[in-house]
């Protein structure tokens, strides 16, 4: 089980039975909003309401690794782009929605719904 609390700290608890362990796997330093599993369940965004984006790979117990930053756009939400775990979709508050490169973090499309989105 993978959660996170208002300090940017990702947990993992391993439960098994009537016993767990926790685990901190990343310290982000900004509240994490939501988490997304990639579709194959090898990678986990963590999407802030700054409009950070980071991803964290479970089997590699490695540290988040920034993305993307879109915080100067009303960032509102990211998701992979399936099939596959090499892209990333946000979307603004404005409407406009952009993919992402997962593998640098480079822009590579956007395109504006001409309305304002909301969660």
């Amino acid at each position: 089980l993978y959660f996170s609390a208002q300090d940017g700290i990702l947990i993992f608890y391993h439960i098994k039975d009537l016993q767990y362990e926790i685990k901190i796997c990343a310290d982000i330093s900004q509240p994490i909003s939501s988490l997304i599993f990639s579709p194959d369940y090898t990678s986990l965004l963590l999407v802030t309401d700054q409009g950070t984006v980071y991803s964290y790979r479970p089997a590699h117990s490695g540290e988040a690794v920034k993305l993307l930053d879109t915080s100067s756009s009303c960032f509102l939400a990211a998701d992979f782009l399936t099939p596959g775990n090499n892209y990333c979709v946000s979307v603004t508050i404005s409407g406009e929605v952009q993919v992402w490169s997962l593998e640098d973090g480079t822009f590579l499309s956007k395109l504006n719904l001409g309305t304002e989105v909301h969660v």
